[in-house]
């Protein structure tokens, strides 16, 4: 048996971002020696805080207040990127083939309509569709079984999804996004192994979302906020939100004297187990977050993608050993359903239904909900909106005056975007593609103020004036590939595609 992966990225690791704390379990069984093979988990958890933010002062948590979901004893701040880059060499010494720079850009399909394999993307075409002198044709990969595993939204598994209807009878996904700053701070301002988490300030009670401050080893210090996609104040930028975070005074001094490295953006699959489409389909499955497989009430979803890999491997080699090719992989869920995984993203799928509530009453309610029934209510909430649906529209909304980059402390989109490496060949065909592109500027601009603009962490949509009127600048070399646009834009016309391979940022240490 053969197995070959194909990875956007320009390296294994490149394109990954996650905050990152670990909880061993999967990596255990997948590597019980993984302590031994030297799995860069180098850092465990030695303190967990939690605090409540307001606009000038903070409250802590007592840790038995805590749920179980917030506490990370025996867990590990890593590089999430790092730890992919080392999976890739146990991968390839078990002879596993990996081509980092090649992405998947179209599904193949049988005359019958089984998924048979992924093409390549091609290379060298210009921006007007014509060959360019490094043009490469893609390649056909054919394969008796197809794995997705492209990350929240990957842009072939939202095509699988709505080719073979895989989330009817589901509630709808809802997102975050993530955006992440890794800093060198001062010895004095350092603890290897605390982890602080926020609720609050800067956002408003009805808005979902929160930060992570994660002290790593070396100095390095992981800081983040996630703001959830289900917003409704078009004026709402979450970037901006994340840099007014820093300024907090409970939060600020840890970055005197030091100095950010890198910066990133992902989305966050963040519905739970009501919101997990159908995993299977003729000749393949999703796996990790392609599918959603995130349990947003410990932020965490590194174990649930590897075991959720695990079982699909499991389902995949069973049925290449009794001689199947190209039929749906039942036993995959199957064993999802019968696993811990399972177990532990049942107890966590009321959190996010209850925290869309407020984070006051939302946070009562997760409370009751984990620490009186430990997850195990009689009852399941759902989501009842996606999340492009939630904008309001600009007259219903107040306007958010957000405080102008320092370039020490905070910071704005174009430097950020610097220090992620992001990259891409410029004589290439646009990779955001409008379905309609009178919508930016007779909908988005007059109705909703324009949101693409903010949204985007990476500066990469912009409205300019032209002979008296406006039209959406598509800046496509910034987009650090986060599927925000693809997840909000509320007439859902933004359709990312995969630009060429080894394109995007390149993360260091993420």
């Amino acid at each position: 048996m053969s197995v070959c992966v194909v990875e956007k990225g320009s390296e294994v690791g490149a394109h990954i971002l996650s905050g990152a704390v670990i909880d061993p379990r999967a990596l255990a069984e997948l590597f019980p020696d993984w302590k031994a093979q030297g799995a860069p988990l180098d850092t465990p958890v030695t303190a967990d805080r939690f605090l409540f933010l307001t606009q000038s002062g903070s409250l802590g948590v007592p840790e038995w207040m805590l749920p179980d979901c917030f506490k990370n004893h025996g867990n590990y701040v890593a590089s999430l990127g790092n730890l992919c880059r080392w999976l890739g060499t146990m991968a390839e010494a078990l002879g596993v083939e990996i081509y980092p720079g090649f992405a998947a850009a179209e599904v193949l399909f049988t005359g019958d309509g089984r998924v048979r394999g992924v093409a390549t993307g091609d290379m060298g075409i210009g921006r007007e569709g014509e060959h360019t002198a490094r043009y490469q044709p893609g390649i056909d990969l054919i394969a008796k079984y197809t794995v997705f595993a492209e990350g929240c939204r990957g842009h072939l598994g939202k095509r699988l999804q709505e080719r073979f209807k895989l989330r009817e009878g589901v509630a709808p996904q809802v997102y975050g996004i993530g955006l992440k700053e890794l800093w060198e701070v001062r010895e004095d301002r350092h603890q290897p192994g605390l982890v602080v988490h926020t609720a609050g300030w800067p956002l408003e009670n009805d808005t979902y979302g929160g930060s992570f401050l994660y002290h790593l080893d070396n100095r390095q210090v992981a800081v983040g906020f996630v703001v959830g996609l289900a917003y409704r104040n078009p004026y709402l930028s979450p970037f901006e939100e994340f840099q007014r975070y820093k300024t907090h005074p409970a939060i600020r001094g840890t970055f005197e004297g030091a100095r950010r490295i890198s910066y990133g953006a992902r989305a966050i699959a963040a519905g739970g187990l009501q919101s997990l489409p159908k995993l299977t389909f003729p000749g393949g499955v999703l796996v990790g977050d392609d599918a959603g497989f995130l349990n947003a009430s410990r932020i965490k979803g590194t174990h649930a993608a590897i075991k959720s890999g695990m079982l699909a491997a499991e389902a995949a080699f069973e049925a290449l050993s009794n001689g199947r090719e190209g039929d749906e992989l039942t036993a995959y869920p199957e064993a999802f359903r019968a696993s811990w995984l399972h177990e532990e993203l049942h107890r966590a799928r009321n959190f996010k239904p209850m925290m869309s509530k407020g984070l006051v009453l939302g946070s009562l309610l997760v409370g009751i909900d984990q620490k009186l029934f430990g997850g195990r209510a009689p009852w399941t909430l759902t989501h009842g909106h996606a999340d492009h649906e939630t904008l309001v529209r600009k007259d219903d909304a107040r306007p958010i005056e957000y405080p102008k980059p320092d370039g020490v402390l905070t910071f704005d989109r174009l430097s950020s975007v610097f220090v992620s490496n992001t990259n891409h060949e410029e004589d290439q065909p646009v990779h955001l593609r409008l379905t309609d592109p009178t919508i930016p500027t007779k909908l988005n601009l007059p109705v909703y103020a324009g949101p693409e603009q903010r949204y985007c962490p990476a500066g990469v949509y912009e409205f300019v004036a032209e002979n008296g009127t406006e039209r959406l600048q598509i800046n496509a070399q910034n987009c650090v590939h986060c599927k925000t646009c693809d997840i909000k834009d509320p007439a859902q016309n933004i359709q990312w595609v995969t630009p060429e391979g080894g394109g995007g940022p390149n993360y260091p240490n993420m």
